[in-house]
C-alpha cells in the first residue's frame, strides 16, 4: 500500500496566529522526503486551514502527487482545473463539522457528479470519490465514471477495540471487493491511527491510504520525519 499524508492541520496549526509558522510546504517537503508517496491537502470552501496559495506553491515548487480534497462546488472545479494536481478526492463538506463527517452521498447526485468530475478526468486528474462502505454508494461511484475511490474508514477507526470492531471492518473489507470486481481503485482513509491502520493489510488490493491527523499528532512528540517514517513501517 502506498501512503499519502495530508497535513491540513498544519496550517490549523499556522493559522492559529494568522503567520506563517509552521510553513505548510515544509511539513510537505519533510513527508516526502521521510517516504510518503504524496501529499493531500483540503481545499475547504471556508478556507479553515489550507489556503489557495498553499495548494500551489506546494504543486509548483514540490515534485510530488498532489491529492487536493475539494467539495462539488463550481469554485473548487475552476482551481482544480487550474492547478492540475495529479489527483482529486471529492468529499462532503458542511460548514459547521470539525472534519469530515461521513461519505458522499453519490446516490442521491449521480448526475450531478457524473457532470462534475468529467472535466477533470479529460484533464488527466485521477478522480476519487470519499464515500462511506455501502454497496448502493460504490455502484452510483461505479456509474459516474470515477475509477478510483477512497472508502471512510471513520466508523471503523471509532469501533476498534470494540465489540463493533468486526461488523465495521467487515463492511470495508467486502465494499472494497465489490468496487475492485467493477473495476475501481480502492484508497482509504480517516481516522487511521498507529494502533488500528494494521487491519488494512487484510484487504486485498487496497491501493493508498490517505492519513494526516494521527501523523500531525505524533510529530509533536518525535518530530515529522519519524512520525512518517513510522506509519509507512505500518503501511
Amino acid at each position: 500500500m502506498l501512503l499519502g499524508v495530508n497535513i491540513d492541520h498544519v496550517a490549523t496549526l499556522r493559522n492559529a496566529r494568522g503567520e506563517n509558522d509552521p510553513c505548510v510546504f515544509d511539513a510537505a517537503q519533510i513527508c516526502i522526503n521521510s517516504g510518503a508517496n504524496g501529499i493531500t491537502m483540503h481545499l475547504r470552501e471556508d478556507r479553515r486551514h489550507i489556503k489557495d496559495d498553499d495548494v500551489f506553491y506546494v504543486k509548483n515548487n514540490l515534485d510530488c502527487k498532489l491529492n487536493l480534497e475539494m467539495a462539488v462546488t463550481e469554485e473548487m472545479q475552476k482551481i482544480a482545473l487550474k492547478l492540475l494536481p495529479h489527483s482529486c478526492c471529492i468529499v462532503p463538506e458542511k460548514r459547521q463539522e470539525i472534519t469530515t463527517e461521513g461519505g458522499l452521498d453519490v446516490c442521491s447526485q449521480k448526475d450531478k457528479i457524473k457532470n462534475f468530475i468529467a472535466p477533470l478526468i479529460d484533464n488527466g486528474i485521477n478522480v476519487s470519490l470519499f464515500i462511506d462502505p455501502e454497496e448502493n454508494q460504490i455502484e452510483a461511484a461505479n456509474y459516474t465514471g470515477a475509477k478510483f475511490i477512497e472508502l471512510h474508514t471513520g466508523s471503523y477507526s471509532r469501533a476498534f477495540s470494540t465489540a463493533n470492531e468486526e461488523t465495521e471492518f467487515q463492511k470495508l473489507y467486502k465494499s472494497a471487493k465489490l468496487a475492485q470486481s467493477l473495476g475501481i481503485t480502492v484508497n482509504a482513509g480517516h481516522g487511521l491511527n498507529y494502533k488500528n491502520v494494521f487491519r488494512m493489510h487484510e484487504i486485498t488490493n487496497l491501493y493508498e491510504l490517505n492519513i494526516g491527523h494521527s501523523i500531525i499528532s505524533r510529530a509533536i512528540f518525535i518530530g515529522l520525519d519519524n512520525a512518517v517514517k513510522e506509519m509507512l513501517q505500518l503501511v
